[in-house]
């Protein structure tokens, strides 16, 4: 009999108080209501652990660094026991021939039932020679890989867009893993790498309901990537008041105004990143005093520098451009003061007329 995912949990000691926090916590990062904890934890208590191939091509294995540190400690080890994440080769213990023989075994074993996932990119030229793994072309083994898998997750922007190794003049011919993968669901995590709960809240997801989340045009999960991180920036206050820092380390800076000016593309970025933040939900780059450099969105390697500010922004309405919001709102300060002064001076006027009676 095939072990369920609460039984791996119980063999390791992890309580069921433990088991049901996460549950919880798991829920509300995927926006759903309390409710669904019940939901995730008679899933996890009667389905049995679903198999994961988790492939690497081009990549610097930042995605799986990323995904192991997840913040919540019982996090790890539910998702790893979860996944019978059977074929990593990072994380794996076999190797060389020993590993490849597993990752046939699984296949066969459980053909047309295991979730694949992939972190990196196959490169198309010169036959996928720029990538070769036990002696074979990455991009043909992603592919017979990804025939019998239930569904597949693009780890990272190098998976789902290619990322650096695909950035111009790209070439080895990265290419993102959708225009080499067909006739499979695919979901998108992209970010340079994730954020690790977003990873774990999105395998949870599937290996809870037994389907893939809904997604946007792009492929990527709406529950985090459906808001920009400009939306929900704590700085989003300095930007619509036209408080910007104007050079690195400035007052301003020191301040912590808005990092726009700077290059920061979380107006045009959608992500978590604002929220749910990393380092166990403490910080984020603009947090840290970076701007974003929008490593969630298609092609960013190549639309500039990543300090140059993007200008004319369609989506901002009367955000239009970062110089006419502070002209803005120093105008409207004026205007205010001098409707005051004016409202003041005519009350003055009308007090002295009543006491003299002179008009």
């Amino acid at each position: 009999m095939t072990e369920t995912f609460y039984d791996v949990l119980r063999r390791q000691g992890i309580s069921r108080r433990s088991f049901l926090k996460f549950c919880s916590l798991t829920a509300t990062s995927l926006g759903l209501d309390s409710a669904y904890a019940q939901k995730i934890a008679h899933a996890m208590e009667t389905k049995p652990r679903t198999p994961v191939i988790w492939l690497e091509g081009l990549e610097c294995t930042c995605c799986s660094e990323s995904f192991i540190r997840s913040a919540h400690p019982l996090t790890k080890d539910v998702i790893l026991s979860m996944l019978s994440l059977d074929y990593h080769v990072t994380l794996m213990a076999a190797a060389g021939h020993q590993a490849e023989k597993q990752l046939e075994e699984i296949k066969k074993k459980y053909k047309g039932n295991y979730i694949l996932a992939v972190e990196g990119n196959p490169p198309l030229n010169e036959d996928g020679m720029y990538c070769i793994e036990g002696g074979r072309p990455f991009v043909e083994i992603l592919k017979e890989t990804a025939a019998d898998a239930k569904a597949v997750i693009a780890w990272g922007a190098c998976a789902s867009y290619g990322c650096v190794q695909a950035a111009k003049p790209n070439p080895t011919r990265a290419t993102p893993i959708d225009k080499v993968i067909s006739g499979k669901p695919i979901v998108k995590v992209p970010g340079c790498p994730p954020i690790a709960e977003v990873m774990t809240a999105v395998v949870t997801y599937m290996l809870t309901f037994d389907r893939i989340p809904e997604l946007d045009r792009q492929g990527r999960p709406k529950m985090f990537y459906g808001q920009r991180i400009h939306d929900k920036c704590y700085r989003r206050p300095h930007f619509d008041a036209g408080q910007f820092v104007e050079q690195w380390d400035d007052d301003n800076a020191r301040k912590g105004y808005c990092l726009y000016k700077m290059g920061c593309k979380g107006p045009t970025t959608y992500n978590a990143c604002s929220t749910v933040r990393w380092n166990d939900g403490v910080s984020f780059p603009i947090q840290s005093g970076h701007g974003c450099i929008g490593c969630s969105e298609e092609g960013f390697w190549d639309k500039g520098s990543f300090y140059d500010r993007v200008t004319d922004i369609k989506q901002f309405g009367v955000e239009a451009n970062a110089d006419k919001v502070g002209g803005t709102a120093a105008a409207v300060a004026g205007a205010a003061v001098a409707v005051h002064a004016a409202a003041s001076a005519l009350k003055k006027a009308k007090k002295t007329e009543t006491v003299t009676g002179e008009k």
